[in-house]
């Protein structure tokens, strides 16, 4: 199981963070067109819900990922991530430890990791990804200073890890972040914000891999 998750991430190229009512609204509509449209992998992200109510949404996350060959991921709490069934838990340089996450979620899930730094890059041992950036300043995580492109491209020659760039990334600059070196992105607001997310997730997968393909040998 461990084996083929980490496969699946290696194909990956495009990742959805999103809570459980983006916007106020159902998320299962949501979700539904942004997997048709190409996401890989979806993280649940609400620092709102208690724990009930998590688990409550997760059930839904997990039943659409499965129906769409993608991986689902919890935000931040291994414990969480274990009981729902998930395929991993993300952590932040402020939350658990990588090597307490992984103790929790054991060898066979994924454990991912936030990267703001050079030196935190260099140093994400035991993760199986970083979540690059945040290339731009974006309101999911106020007060924290766009990195800019430079951050990827050290990313693209150092991280001994699957990466993903993030941070205000959209249909307009992810160019950028391609040209960068980037295979892989992660959004939040560019597709739950769209007004169609599944052309949105399509046309930014389209991005990632017709770049992969102009940056091949």
């Amino acid at each position: 199981m461990g084996s083929d998750r980490r496969e699946r991430l290696a194909d990956a190229r495009l990742y959805l963070v999103c809570d459980a009512r983006p916007g106020g609204a159902q998320v299962e509509p949501l979700l539904r067109a942004a997997l048709t449209g190409g996401v890989d992998v979806v993280q649940l992200r609400d620092k709102e819900l208690d724990d009930c109510s998590l688990l409550g949404a997760a059930t839904t996350f997990r039943r659409l990922c499965d129906e769409h060959g993608a991986l689902f991921l919890v935000n931040d709490r291994p414990d969480l991530a274990v009981t729902a069934g998930a395929d991993g838990v993300h952590v932040g340089q402020d939350d658990m430890p990588v090597e307490g996450a992984r103790r929790v979620v054991g060898p066979d899930r994924l454990v991912g990791l936030s990267a703001h730094t050079p030196e935190e890059i260099d140093e994400a041992a035991g993760a199986d990804y970083i979540g690059v950036g945040p290339v731009h300043v974006t309101p999911t995580k106020p007060g924290r200073p766009a990195t800019g492109p430079s951050l990827v491209e050290h990313a693209a020659r150092y991280a001994r890890v699957p990466f993903f760039a993030i941070g205000g990334i959209d249909t307009g600059n992810v160019g950028e972040v391609v040209s960068a070196g980037a295979t892989r992105i992660a959004v939040v607001r560019a597709i739950v914000e769209a007004g169609d997310p599944e052309a949105a997730a399509r046309r930014l997968r389209t991005a990632l891999v017709e770049g992969a393909q102009v940056g091949a040998p």
